[in-house]
């Protein structure tokens, strides 16, 4: 079973820890807490148990189809992804139980000072097959 472990800038329940934006962390921080994700990565790629995951940069817009050639772009003045979410890993496990456990292993990640930042992680299943109809 697939899941996606998003993790999050803001939202979700109230953190336990009240860290600053990651572009108020000193650089050291910045790297060692890269580096957890790195060797978190590489764990799971051993397991067989890691598909995929990337950060993502604070840049995008909302695209939508409006007519032929006529993609409006826009942004804001709403919350947008690039508000919201930090990055994604997408793993392939057993169970719900082995990709919460992961889920909170990699909310363990540090932060200012060396300290578990304790985040929030959305973890949700891939869909399998389509919804079911009321039909």
């Amino acid at each position: 079973m697939k899941y996606l472990l998003l993790k999050h800038y803001r939202g979700g329940p109230t953190p336990t820890v009240d860290f600053p934006p990651m572009d108020r962390w000193r650089p050291e921080e910045v790297d060692a807490h890269i580096q957890f994700m790195r060797d978190f990565a590489a764990g799971l790629q051993e397991s067989g148990e890691y598909v995929d995951g990337q950060a993502l940069a604070p840049d995008g817009a909302f695209v939508r189809f409006d007519g032929e050639g006529r993609p409006p772009v826009v942004d804001g003045p709403f919350a947008e992804t690039k508000d919201l979410i930090a990055g994604w890993m997408i793993i392939d496990v057993e169970s719900w139980d082995r990709a919460v456990d992961l889920a909170g292993r990699l909310s363990a990640a540090p932060g200012p000072g060396g300290e578990p930042i304790h985040e929030w992680l959305e973890v949700r299943p891939f869909l399998t097959q389509p919804p079911a109809t009321g039909e």
